[in-house]
């Protein structure tokens, strides 16, 4: 199925969304923005973790990226590698390094073309771009493990074109079908569902979330608290979201989930679930997330509460700002409860074992990420206006469509598009709010891993990741 658990977990502080803006390749989703498209999530391995299994199991120790800069002249493409890897059976450590060519290609182009002659003058011309710091970013990772149910994590970047550097902390407990995260970083980056970024100067987060149940239901908890005014990274104007004003945020979640099958090849169901044995004589699947065929409805659907305990005044921001801030701080409830819920239908075709046409998927799947602010729509008739839409983005439900298709082997083509279903009655054809295209490459070997190299138009970026056991 797809990312149902999205649902709940976009309703958090504490939800990935893949992105090249930082060397750890996620930013945090914004709560009360629409549902994210699901191949937007990020990765669940760490990108030094990454890193490591391109490099010792594929001929690309190099991986590309694409993503904007505020310096233009940087340009958008860069290479990003492992360093240094330090590895003992407690901790690890794990040293990263990106590179932005454009801009030391045009500058010894521009050297050697200016130059009247070519002489040594021009030759240390030439090498004082090599160290031009603004080429370069580093970022630092090491993770240690306590006992076996609790790990730390410490990282650290930074950015050439940036003064400031981007520090995390992480802690991370298994407990009894349930796992708890404190998360603290100055600042965090966070992605709203137009494309934006923004940096929160200071971000700390504690979740307590309960792992998938036979019955359907799960349960989330979590403590946030915000400071400082959020600074938007690549927009001009605009207003902040309000989830990321300066603040303290208990909140409180819960979903049930059904599925329920229209047909399905039970001997590739039975297959799937047994043990994956070596059999010379058995074909098995590329991926085993996506070697049963079958047609199905699944639904989800929960509740949530939340308190903004303080709605503190900034620390980190200008006074220019602070009438603005103060008058979006108001419009903030201080407790409010909502509903919230996706209903989706999956139509499969091909087990994903033959090197040709054994695999054609469709899902799609219809959101509603505020009943609250859906019902308010539907009451004014729709006729709210543009800045109504803006300041409640998920008023309105969103309807998600993806397309998978087997290319040959192992490789697969995927698109995930999103619509507004209001700009859709608003406007004539389809506006497409959010599309997201892929190619993946998956592995026998890891059961249910790929490589998959994605590419979004509306932010313009794209990089290569490792997704193992994910949709």
């Amino acid at each position: 199925m797809a990312r149902l658990r999205t649902a709940i977990d976009s309703s958090f502080w504490d939800l990935n969304i893949a992105s090249p803006q930082t060397l750890d390749g996620w930013a945090k989703a914004i709560p009360e923005d629409p549902i994210p498209l699901d191949s937007s999530i990020s990765s669940r391995l760490l990108r030094p973790q990454q890193f490591t299994f391109f490099k010792n199991h594929l001929p690309i120790p190099i991986i590309p990226s694409f993503s904007p800069t505020s310096n233009q002249n940087l340009g958008s493409f860069s290479l990003q590698s492992l360093l240094l890897r330090v590895i003992s059976t407690r901790w690890w450590l794990g040293l990263t390094g990106q590179f932005r060519p454009r801009k030391l290609i045009t500058d010894i182009k521009n050297d050697i073309c200016n130059a009247e002659e070519f002489d040594l003058s021009t030759v240390k011309d030439v090498g004082k771009h090599f160290i031009d710091k603004s080429l370069f970013s580093l970022g630092l990772t090491t993770q240690f493990a306590l006992t076996p149910s609790t790990s730390m994590l410490f990282s650290i970047e930074g950015h050439g074109e940036k003064e400031r550097r981007r520090h995390k902390v992480m802690a991370y407990h298994k407990l009894p079908e349930h796992d708890l995260t404190l998360e603290a970083a100055w600042p965090q980056l966070f992605v709203d569902h137009k494309g934006k970024y923004w940096d929160v100067p200071e971000s700390i987060s504690l979740d307590l979330a309960s792992v998938i149940s036979d019955s359907g239901l799960r349960y989330h908890f979590g403590l946030h608290e915000n400071r400082g005014n959020p600074q938007a990274v690549n927009a001009i104007d605009g207003k902040p979201p309000l989830s990321l004003l300066p603040g303290l945020c208990a909140k409180a979640a819960f979903t049930y989930e059904k599925i329920k099958h229209f047909w399905r090849d039970e001997e590739a169901a039975k297959e799937a679930e047994q043990d994956r044995e070596p059999d010379p004589d058995k074909v098995l699947p590329y991926d085993s997330r996506l070697s049963v065929p079958h047609a199905a409805i699944s639904g989800i659907m929960g509740g949530s509460c939340s308190s903004w305990i303080w709605k503190g005044n900034s620390f980190f921001g200008n006074d220019s700002r602070e009438d603005l801030e103060v008058s979006i701080r108001s419009k903030r409830s201080r407790l409010s409860a909502d509903l919230f819920g996706s209903v989706c239908y999956t139509f499969q075709r091909g087990k994903f074992t033959e090197d040709f046409g054994d695999l054609t998927r469709v899902d799609a799947r219809l959101d509603i990420s505020s009943a609250s602010a859906f019902a308010n729509k539907v009451l004014n008739s729709f006729k709210s206006s543009a800045a109504d839409i803006s300041e409640q983005p998920s008023a309105s439900p969103r309807f998600n469509l993806i397309f998978q298709q087997q290319v040959a082997g192992p490789v697969v083509f995927r698109a995930d598009s999103r619509i507004s279903l209001e700009s859709f009655i608003r406007r004539n054809g389809i506006p497409i709010e959010d599309f997201i295209c892929s190619l993946s490459y998956s592995f026998k070997g890891l059961e249910s891993g790929k490589v998959v190299a994605w590419y979004s138009p509306k932010r313009k970026e794209g990089m290569v990741e490792l997704r193992l056991f994910e949709f």
